[in-house]
This record gives structure tokens, sequence and C-alpha cells, in this order.
């Protein structure tokens, strides 16, 4: 018969179990019962053991009593305590996302440029160079260089005659107003050159004694023309501008403005407007039909000479000439000593009323001779052409954006200093740039409204 528990291996009998040999059971085997003599449950040492944590090596458990234990727990019990109900993950908001504003910027960028893919990496380096190498190339020379190039922008076909007039005029000196219309106008002319590349040619108008009985004031703009054309070999056209000139919009070039679709922007039949009340075109029977034509060829190629017209008739305030035979032809002429003995002291005008009879008296003038509506290169100020206010075929209009304008004839009865300094102005305020723009009618204003102090950024 087997036993159901291990008996004990104690001399004289009796259970492992130390509740089952108790001297007041008088019994050797278990009881029926499940509580001791004492009335106490019976504690199985199985259990026990488990309570106490021993390893079922008796003799080598110290019940956690050993010095290492001691004070082991001595170390924890003054440690701080954990809160469960209070601890919140740093690192994490509220919802159980990760925060990322302890994360530097650096490692956000390493973090996103870890998740894309090659191709979207490759492209992302393609928009990053184009637009660094946008940056280089429109803050740096390459931009003049381009915009020069005969070959790219075509700026070193354009030359700009500006008439400085340093000496004054014919028999005065010029005073402080004089010498700041000068300085305005020149700095204009050179800041419009240097952004599209052209060449600017600043000559001295003072009155030069060219023969031993004449003084050609103004005449001598036909001279300095041919001079031009001499000394800048690669020029297709020459542009000469009066001192009293003011270029209003430098965003605008000459090749997207006139040049470049020259035949719609011209008009070469003169009854389009013809306040001189000029014939046209020419019928004589020996002429040939590009000479009869109101139109001459038709052809664009064929125009040398480009004008506008005031109220008055021809302006040459601003004018252009195209480097041709046919141009040396006009300036021999134009410039002939003879015409002028005979005619300069009708000519009230000079060299205008010299060109304007050349056109009337010489056919071969019309055909090569074409026309620009006066604001698209000649404004002028409502003071000037007429006393009946603005008139819209001739006067400046800002929001039109015109060109250019010319203060022709302020030196007679109006303030040269005073348009001068206006036009500088609105141009400046009408190309403000965006920065600009943000500090003076945002930043000034708040200003001004605060302190009331007018400011200038």
């Amino acid at each position: 018969m087997s036993l159901s528990r291990s008996p004990s291996p104690v001399l004289g009998g009796g259970w492992a179990s130390p509740g089952l040999n108790l001297p007041s059971s008088g019994r050797s085997s278990p009881s029926k019962g499940n509580t001791g003599s004492n009335g106490t449950p019976v504690m199985w040492e199985s259990a026990r053991m488990k309570n106490t944590g021993a390893s079922g090596y008796p003799s080598f458990s110290t019940n956690n009593q050993g010095f290492i234990s001691k004070h082991m727990r001595r170390i924890s019990s003054s440690l701080p305590r954990f809160n469960a109900n209070q601890y919140v993950e740093k690192d994490k908001t509220p919802g159980g996302r990760w925060s990322v504003q302890n994360v530097p910027l650096l490692g956000r960028l390493r973090g996103i440029m870890a998740r894309m893919g090659r191709k979207m990496k490759i492209r992302l380096l393609l928009v990053l160079l184009f637009i660094v190498s946008m940056i280089i190339f429109f803050n740096s020379p390459l931009l003049y260089y381009w915009r020069r190039a005969s070959w790219l922008g075509g700026g070193e076909k354009f030359v700009i005659i500006l008439a400085a007039n340093v000496g004054g005029g014919v028999m005065e000196w010029k005073g402080a107003r004089e010498w700041a219309i000068e300085r305005d106008s020149v700095k204009n002319k050179k800041k419009y050159a240097a952004t599209w590349g052209y060449n600017l040619e600043i000559i001295d108008m003072s009155t030069k004694k060219r023969y031993a009985h004449e003084w050609r004031e103004s005449w001598e703009k036909v001279d300095f023309i041919r001079t031009s054309f001499r000394k800048y070999p690669k020029a297709e056209w020459i542009w000469w501008l009066d001192l009293n000139t003011f270029v209003m919009e430098p965003s605008y070039s000459l090749q997207e403005h006139i040049f470049n679709q020259l035949g719609k922007n011209t008009y070469r039949d003169i009854n389009e407007y013809n306040p001189l009340n000029i014939s046209h075109p020419v019928t004589d029977g020996y002429l040939d039909e590009s000479s009869k034509s109101p139109v001459g060829d038709g052809n664009q190629k064929s125009i040398n000479l480009v004008l506008s017209q005031d109220c008055s008739g021809f302006n040459l305030g601003s004018f252009f000439v195209r480097r041709s035979t046919w141009t040396d032809r006009l300036l021999d002429v134009w410039w002939d000593p003879v015409a002028y003995e005979q005619k300069h002291m009708e000519w009230e005008h000079k060299e205008q009323d010299a060109l304007e009879q050349l056109y009337i008296a010489q056919p071969w003038i019309r055909k090569h001779t074409a026309f620009l509506p006066q604001r698209k290169v000649n404004s002028f100020p409502t003071g000037a052409c007429g006393d009946h206010g603005y008139d819209p075929k001739f006067h400046y209009n800002s929001k039109d954006r015109d060109f250019l304008v010319n203060m022709a004839g302020c030196e007679w009865g109006r303030d040269c200093w005073g348009e001068m300094y206006n036009f500088r102005e609105l141009s400046y305020y009408l190309n403000r740039s965006l920065w600009e723009r943000f500090k003076e009618d945002l930043v000034a204003a708040v200003w001004l409204k605060l302190t009331g102090q007018k400011v200038k950024l």
C-alpha cells in the first residue's frame, strides 16, 4: 500500500509536516480535522516556505535578515516615492503624441530627410539648386553681362546720349537749381543704363565755336550722334535725351517697350496725327512706289528714324536713330552749314525746325521715318503744350505708368526744379519694392499714429 505522503526520515516515524507530530495528538497519522490541538489552522510547510521566500534549503536561508538586505531596504526607503496618479510623460502630449518642442530643428530636418525616398531627395536637391542659382544670378554682375551681351539681352546695341550742358548756356552760368536738375537727371540715366546694360554717353553741350561766324547751340546734337556711332561700333540704335527728361519706369527695357515690335508700336503715315498739316504722301511721278506710299515699304527693318510729335510738331527731346547708310546721309544734310546760314534766323526751334523742313522737302527721308505716340516715349507735364489742362494725348499719366517724362519748355514760366523733384519722388513711389512698401505704408504709418511724428525709413 503506497502512502499518500512521504514518511518522515526521523527515527520513530511521523510526518514531515510539523503539525502532524504534535505530542497532544497521540497518533502517528494525520488527524481528520483541519485544525490543530489549540484550535488554530494547520500551516503546511510548503505554504510557510512560500510566504517566507525560502529557496528550499533552510540551512542557507536568511529570511531577509542579512547585512545587504537590511541596507538595501534603508536605501530604497530614503528614495522619493512614486505617485502613479500624478505622473505624466514629459515627451508626450496629453493626446498621446510625441511633442516636438524639445526636439532640435536639425534633428527634425534629419528625421524628415530620413523618411524621404531617393527620388524625392533628388527632386528637392534640384529645386534648391535652382533657387540658389537664381538668387546668385539676380544679385551679381552676371545679370548685367547677360542683358548687355548682343547675342543674349542685346544691351550693347543701344547707346543713350544725354545732353548734360555742363557749362550752362550761351551767355550765363548755371545756378544751384540747374546743377540739382543735372545731378538728378544724370543719376537717373546712369541707373537705367546700368540696369539693362546700355551704353551711356554724357556729353558736354557747352557752346563751342565750330565755325568762325556761328554759335550752334543745340545743333551740335547732330554732330554728337555721328561721333557716337564711331565710338561704339557695335551700337545699332542711339537714343538722344535732353537734360530735362526723367525715366519714370526703369523696369521697362527699350527692347520690350519699343523695338521687339517696332512696326506695331509706331506709325509711318503722318496723317494719323499731323499738327503741321504736312501734305502726305508725295505724288510726284518720278518717285518710286515706296516713296509714294504713305507707309513706305511697310517693312519695320527700313525704319531708321523714330521720333514723336507734340502739339507743335516734331519733338527731339527724345528720339532714336539707327546705324545705316541712310542715317549717314541724313546727318550730313542736317548738319549742312549752308542750310543753317540761310535759315537759322527763321527756325525758332533750330535743329528741330531743320528736320521738319527736310521731312517736307525730301521724299527719301519720309519713307524711312516712323513716329511713336508721344506718351510712349516722351510724355509732357500737365503745364506743357497748351493751357487747357490735362490732355491724354500729350500729358503724363501715372495710372498708365508712362515710360518717360520730358519737362520741355519748363524754363519759360515754369519751375524746372520743382517738376524734376516731383517726378523723381513719384517714380520712386511707383517703383518701390515690397519691403519698402511694408516699411513706409505700414510701419511708418503706425509710428505716425502712435507718436504723431513722421519718420522716413
